[in-house]
């Protein structure tokens, strides 16, 4: 039996697609507003998922709507606390994080997985996770993964059983991640124990960087070389003052491996530039380059190389030998770029969604 999910925030999909992967889920309701997300969710998935996740129409909507398992990567909010402290609702108003324990307490679904960035955790001096952990376990009444009560009832929970990297799930991406995952405490019986989220893939899907980088790559993701010697300066400054920040070259040893790809762009590229092999195109003029490439073969990542550190390309999407995932015509490269780097690693998905479908089996809840 396949289990309904709802995909809030949902970008262009890669959570939806990490849960559909297993067979064992099947999508009835999306929320996403923006344009450029939209247009790629509808263009992979056939479905316009336009929805604004803060409006009361929306949560008409969902209450309307028969499933089973929420999802979601909310941004990472501070919370203002003020009132009277009336549970969740005066504690979290006005953040995105109130929208999903909002809906979340009206429909009170099986289980959930919320995504976000591993800084969540620490963010606000930890007030921000404590209060959505709280606000999980104590007000809407979900046992949620790596969380536990302790002495006098306060609830404790363990960072490494909620972070997750993306190198240790077949991708060679260095991306932690925090994956919130609750399931309602009337399905659990008394005396169950949960294991750990999975903390790996089995199976590499690319083994290292040189499995997936393009051969062909367009002149102009190659930097020019005013640019290049501006990024050597300013690497040489920050090494002068004893700290690491610069440009990276990551194509480089036995076993290489991206830093994070960010969906800001800047420096998610800076960090992560590639040496291109068999190089002959230094001193090329270029139209829109400020200067004749550069003589070094330094070359940002191209957004398809983002695409296969995500498990969209290569992975998530193909069918036996074909590609099906591509972007609409009119998604720039700024925006595939952007796409790719403010979504999910699919793998990663995948393996929770395996997980969290054993435990509800074993909950007798499907």
């Amino acid at each position: 039996m396949k289990l309904k999910t709802i995909d809030l925030f949902a970008g262009i999909g890669g959570i939806r697609r990490g849960f559909e992967m297993t067979g064992n889920f099947q999508n009835v309701l999306s929320a996403e507003i923006d344009k450029y997300a939209c247009e790629t969710y509808e263009h992979l998935y056939g479905e316009n998922p336009y929805n604004d996740v803060t409006s009361e129409e929306f949560k008409n909507k969902v209450e309307n709507t028969n499933y089973d398992v929420l999802l979601g990567g909310f941004p990472c909010q501070s919370f203002s606390i003020a009132g009277k402290k009336e549970g969740f609702k005066d504690k979290t108003r006005g953040t995105l994080f109130f929208d999903v324990a909002d809906i979340i307490d009206r429909t009170k679904p099986k289980a959930f997985l919320l995504e976000n960035v591993e800084g969540i955790i620490t963010h606000d001096k930890g007030r921000t996770f404590t209060t959505i952990v709280e606000t999980l376990v104590n007000d809407l009444g979900y046992h949620m993964i790596g969380v536990e009560e302790g002495l006098g009832g306060f609830l404790e929970f363990n960072k490494n059983e909620i972070i997750r990297n993306t190198q240790n799930f077949g991708l060679p991406q260095k991306r932690s991640r925090a994956y919130m995952m609750g399931f309602r405490k009337d399905l659990i019986p008394n005396g169950y124990v949960f294991p750990p989220l999975p903390s790996k893939k089995e199976h590499y899907i690319y083994k290292n960087l040189y499995d997936l980088l393009d051969k062909d790559v367009e002149d102009r993701y190659y930097l020019s070389e005013s640019y290049l010697e501006t990024l050597k300066r300013h690497r040489s400054k920050h090494e002068q003052k004893g700290n690491g920040f610069g440009y990276v070259i990551v194509n480089e040893g036995e076993n290489p491996v991206s830093n994070t790809i960010l969906a800001t762009g800047g420096s998610g590229k800076e960090r992560n530039l590639i040496k291109q092999e068999n190089y002959n195109l230094g001193g090329k003029i270029v139209k829109n380059k400020k200067s004749e490439l550069n003589y070094d073969g330094i070359r940002h990542m191209t957004p398809n190389e983002w695409g296969k550190l995500q498990g969209f390309i290569g992975y998530g999407f193909k069918k036996g030998e074909e590609e099906k995932f591509s972007f609409p015509n009119d998604v720039s490269v700024t925006q595939q770029y952007k796409l790719f780097g403010n979504s999910v690693s699919i793998p990663v998905i995948e393996e929770m969604a395996k997980y969290m479908y054993k435990r509800l089996e074993e909950l007798n809840a499907i």
